[in-house]
């Protein structure tokens, strides 16, 4: 299998930032996936609320490929740019970093487009401003 080609910089503003810690891990002591899924779910979110000016929610994920493992003790920096604006919906482009444990090195981990809705107070859509 060839190696994916590294990509210098991640894409995006930063806007999640957290280490990873060892509850957070399968028994290969690899951090869970669905950890680094919920990290990058909680930037899209955080960034679909500042794009919508009020309550978004996920309505989908585009494919998430994992390139690369998460170890306990990385710092795991979670980038977002906002893509396709619609009516009510966006798409968030989402990357994921780990600044590896103890060292400056930091490798891409995943990435993927996010999908999200803006809600008014009752759960039903509404127009996004422009």
């Amino acid at each position: 299998m060839d190696e994916p080609v590294a990509e210098a910089e991640p894409k995006g503003e930063l806007t999640v930032r957290t280490i990873a810690m060892p509850a957070d891990t399968n028994a290969n002591g690899d951090i869970f996936g669905g950890w680094v899924m919920s990290q990058m779910d909680q930037a899209g979110g955080i960034a679909g609320v500042d794009r919508a000016q009020g309550r978004v929610v996920t309505v989908a994920v585009d494919a998430m490929t994992f390139i690369r493992p998460v170890r306990v003790g990385d710092v795991l920096c979670v980038y977002t740019n906002i893509g396709r604006i619609g009516r009510t919906s966006m798409t968030i482009e989402v990357e994921a970093w780990a600044r590896r444990f103890r060292t400056q090195v930091r490798e891409k981990v995943t990435a993927a487009t996010f999908t999200f809705v803006s809600i008014d107070d009752e759960g039903r859509p509404r127009p996004i401003a422009t």
